[in-house]
């Protein structure tokens, strides 16, 4: 089995890539998703931050008010820390038992979804690692367009992040996504039609 890591920074477009794969019939293990999970009500995250930070993070609903929870720790290093000590071994976990699900199937090719690959130091699990790449100019503005962030809030959220250019540095292989739709997708199959080679 070969394990593709897939990562980029917010906004780089690695979500369209993602789903670029998964349409070719490609098992991707998408962390995010992962976190949305065990962050549903009564989960092992959801108990986490609740635990942390109380009422103030849940709906009505009793689920997890994501803006309240961003709110907290983007702007204080040392939440960001904490979220990320009390979600990446949960997570990490979780990959690690689909993973194994996916080698019993046999498959030939999956596709890690991390958009924290490097920052997690998760890169080790994959034999070569994709980097979509976007510049800080298209990062921003897809930010303000998509989420309605003010320039300051994305760059906020950016700079969360490892830099895009030591992302770029590392890479095996960098998909260029400060073009368009079009362009992203001739890059991914090209991409395709060397994976079947």
């Amino acid at each position: 089995m070969k394990i593709i890591g897939l990562t980029g920074g917010i906004a780089s477009g690695k979500s369209t890539v993602s789903r670029l794969l998964a349409e070719h019939g490609y098992a991707v293990i998408d962390a995010d998703r992962i976190a949305w999970q065990l962050a549903e009500p009564d989960n092992f995250l959801w108990q986490a931050y609740y635990d942390r930070y109380g009422e103030k993070v849940l709906n009505d609903d009793r689920t997890l008010n994501r803006q309240a929870v961003a709110s907290l720790v983007f702007q204080n290093p040392a939440e960001k820390q904490w979220m990320d000590s009390a979600a990446h071994p949960m997570i990490k976990a979780e990959i690690q038992r689909n993973l194994a699900r996916l080698i019993a199937a046999g498959r030939d090719v999956v596709f890690l979804d991390v958009p924290l690959l490097y920052e997690a130091g998760w890169d080790y699990m994959a034999d070569i690692v994709w980097v979509v790449y976007a510049d800080e100019a298209n990062q921003l503005r897809r930010l303000c367009q998509r989420n309605g962030f003010s320039e300051a809030e994305a760059q906020r959220r950016i700079g969360a992040q490892m830099p895009m250019a030591e992302k770029k540095r590392r890479a095996d292989v960098v998909i260029d996504n400060n073009g368009s739709l079009e362009d992203l997708s001739r890059q991914v199959h090209k991409l395709f039609a060397a994976l079947c080679a």
